[in-house]
């Protein structure tokens, strides 16, 4: 009984990987949908939803949904999905980016936001590091928790990477007065 207990609560604390999508999967996730409905998207309509979200699933829901509400008759076009991509942007920073950016103190919100000066990643722990003007063993720490509660993660020794796409974007966005303290 024990050991099935210990598994239930091992599992309870995995975060598992949600990978982007190649690009026909993400394509396809958009366009079955919507044929389904009895409708159709241009192809470069199509193009722009799976380029903005980063064949990201959840992303491709959200912008999918948006370009679906957005459209006034099939098939969606490029310009609906520009119109639609303010809404979709907005739906996620209040929700999905939202949760996970209140989850953190205001030491690794700084962490984020540094890292996020310097693009989408991966990015060296030094350089982010020197970004936010403090040692390498002292951002060590911050990094750590990060990862662990799944905001970020290591592609390879010495690297970091947002575990989402965007969230740099968004991290920018939430706190735009951001200076770089490294130089």
């Amino acid at each position: 009984m024990e050991t099935i207990l210990n598994r239930y609560a091992e599992r309870l604390f995995e975060f598992p990987g949600v990978d982007p999508l190649d690009d026909v999967s993400a394509a396809k996730a958009i366009r079955d949908p919507i044929e389904e409905m009895g409708a159709k998207i241009k192809e470069d309509a199509l193009e722009l939803i799976v380029q903005r979200t980063d064949r990201y699933p959840y992303f491709l829901q959200e912008w999918g949904a948006h370009a679906w509400n957005t459209a006034a008759a099939s098939p969606i076009e490029l310009e609906d999905v520009e119109s639609a991509s303010g809404a979709a942007v907005a739906a996620l920073d209040a929700s999905f980016f939202r949760v996970r950016f209140d989850r953190l103190t205001p030491r690794e919100q700084e962490y984020l936001r540094g890292m996020a000066a310097l693009g989408p990643g991966p990015h060296r722990s030094g350089d982010i590091a020197a970004e936010l003007g403090i040692a390498v063993t002292t951002a060590g720490p911050l990094r750590t928790g990060l990862i662990r509660k799944g905001m970020l993660w290591s592609p390879a020794h010495g690297d970091t990477a947002f575990t989402v796409p965007l969230f740099d974007e968004y991290m920018i966005r939430v706190m735009p007065e951001w200076k770089s303290r490294g130089g």
